[in-house]
């Protein structure tokens, strides 16, 4: 009797999802293994049920920016519309689409078709990518908030969204560490 392989997670099919779209950044695929690796540390501030889905949605948070990927030039929405058209979950569609603050710095309506969630998983996957910077290294907030800034620079979107986004970050930052500081969520038991 043969042995049947057991069928790859959702993890697993992600981080190769992004290694292929991402392979010719080198840079951009530093980052995402590095945002991931960062998710999974994190997941102890989510249900456990939810942690395959953040780190998943960790891996995949960037692919809009893959060339095979790109459509309207706003990476967020690119990589949910690839998803979305591969048969994704629409959740994990709606976490790529608005991770870090997206919302703020998105042409007016262009999310509209994912549904923006402010939940454990979506604070801790801005989290995640909040502090990783270039090549995968950590960093606090507020220095991956401006090498953001300095990588895009002064008339970009996101320095114009700035007043809007850096706010929602550190905000996104604090339920995070309050989240791990109280430990592991407890499961509510069902009457």
């Amino acid at each position: 009797m043969t042995a049947v392989a057991a069928a790859p997670s959702s993890v697993d099919a992600a981080r190769a999802l992004a290694e292929r779209l991402l392979d010719t950044s080198v840079e951009r695929r530093a980052h995402s293994a590095g945002v991931a690796a960062r998710a999974a540390e994190l997941a102890r501030a989510v249900p456990p049920a939810e942690r395959e889905l953040l780190v998943a949605a960790a891996w995949l948070h960037d692919i809009g920016y893959a060339p095979d990927v790109r459509r309207t030039g706003f990476h967020p929405l690119d990589g949910a519309l690839y998803l979305a058209e591969r048969g994704w979950s629409p959740r994990l569609c709606a976490l790529v689409a608005h991770h870090s603050g997206a919302v703020h710095v998105a042409p007016a309506g262009a999310l509209k078709a994912f549904p923006d969630e402010c939940s454990p998983v979506s604070d801790a996957l801005t989290y995640a990518d909040q502090t990783v910077g270039p090549w995968g290294r950590r960093a606090s907030v507020q220095d991956r908030m401006a090498e953001m800034l300095r990588r895009h620079g002064p008339d970009s979107a996101q320095a114009r969204a700035h007043h809007r986004r850096g706010p929602h970050l550190l905000a996104v930052a604090a339920r995070v560490e309050a989240r791990l500081a109280a430990g592991p969520p407890r499961l509510t038991p069902t009457r």
